[in-house]
């Protein structure tokens, strides 16, 4: 294990990535909610600071997601096709 890295937080993603890769929704929830709790552990080994409110926000995200929550919405309106003529 490496110093001063927190190992939560790279165990919070892979579960993010299950979550991203859950065949069906059961599966789904149980990876949000391990992600869930690896960032409350990430948030518990941080300082009060920027990093542990975000882990704490992450984990809170997670939960909701879990519970049924739609995910938020783009403002960036990512929906809308792209011409691909203008991305040249």
């Amino acid at each position: 294990m490496s110093f001063g890295r927190n190992p939560h937080v790279a165990k919070a993603q892979a579960a993010e990535q299950k979550a991203q890769d859950a065949p069906d929704d059961a599966a789904r929830a149980r990876a949000l909610r391990e992600a869930a709790h690896q960032w409350d552990r990430a948030a518990a080994r941080e300082a009060p600071g920027k990093r542990r409110t975000e882990y704490e926000g992450n984990a809170a995200r997670n939960r909701g997601l879990a519970d049924g929550a739609a995910p938020p919405e783009s403002e960036e309106g990512d929906d809308e096709p792209v011409d691909p003529r203008l991305l040249n």
